[in-house]
């Protein structure tokens, strides 16, 4: 069972449905941040970004913050959305096998959005996100960019320049901070392995989370959330061993940018 928790005040479950035997679907909104919502950041943003590494939560603060502010507004909402998808499921005992940040500098990872695993499975991420004001977004076509995004990196027909991503993921999970399993290790380097001799694989084959997040330039709606759920009938025919969407609607980004600089 793959289950949100409420999160101190702020990040609340607006609706949790199971579709089909395999897909369910988790509507979740972020409002503003309070304290128990912050002292869970502060809990676990090093795990996240570095793994058990040994730095503070200030100086990791500090990294993402100055990362932040070299991108553009699309670059910032995609890195937050990220963060915020990592905190969702490390709350509900996933196993991150992967690093926010790049393992060549202080971006977010190129490859897999995310890279987990819960009994021995693994788990695949991808996030797509962007401001309510872009004209025909929505919960549900990010949700299919999402969907589309993992399944064409597993099929090896993606069309971003990234390769083979089981490399990445290989490098990231053999990282002495992120202490993955050598179950997972062992998977994902076999992976890496088919996908390099051209043994690609098929979303069938594997659990999926694609992730939407809308960003609503704070001032609060439910529309984007109801709107899916009007929709939800049309996630039906996403495919995989077992799907778990997210859709998260977040008041702001300044929310975490305040967040972050104050170190």
């Amino acid at each position: 069972m793959f289950i949100f928790k409420i999160i101190g005040g702020r990040m609340k479950v607006y609706k949790k449905e199971r579709l089909a035997p395999n897909i369910e679907l988790h509507v979740m909104h972020i409002g503003e941040f309070d304290s128990e919502y912050i002292k869970k950041i502060d809990e676990d943003i090093v795990k996240i970004c570095e793994g058990y590494s040994r730095s503070s939560i200030e100086e990791v603060k500090k990294r993402l913050l100055n990362y932040l502010k070299t991108k553009d507004l699309r670059g910032r909402q995609g890195a937050i959305s990220e963060f915020f998808i990592h905190l969702f499921l490390n709350n509900n005992k996933y196993k991150q096998d992967c690093l926010f940040f790049n393992l060549e500098d202080s971006g977010p990872k190129k490859g897999f959005d995310g890279v987990y695993s819960k009994n021995n499975e693994i788990f695949l991420v991808e996030s797509k996100s962007g401001g309510c004001s872009t004209k025909n977004i929505s919960h549900l076509n990010k949700i299919r960019e999402s969907h589309s995004g993992l399944e064409q990196y597993l099929t090896g027909t993606s069309a971003r320049r990234d390769g083979n991503p089981w490399i990445n993921a290989y490098n990231h999970a053999n990282q002495k901070d992120v202490k993955s399993k050598e179950e997972i290790i062992d998977k994902i380097w076999q992976l890496r392995s088919d996908f390099q001799n051209g043994i690609f694989s098929k979303a069938l084959d594997f659990n999926l989370v694609p992730c939407s997040t809308i960003y609503l330039n704070g001032e609060w709606s439910n529309l984007w959330s109801d709107n899916l759920l009007l929709e939800k009938t049309k996630l039906m025919s996403l495919t995989g061993k077992t799907i778990k969407i997210l859709s998260v609607t977040n008041k702001d980004m300044d929310n975490f940018m305040k967040y972050l600089e104050a170190v």
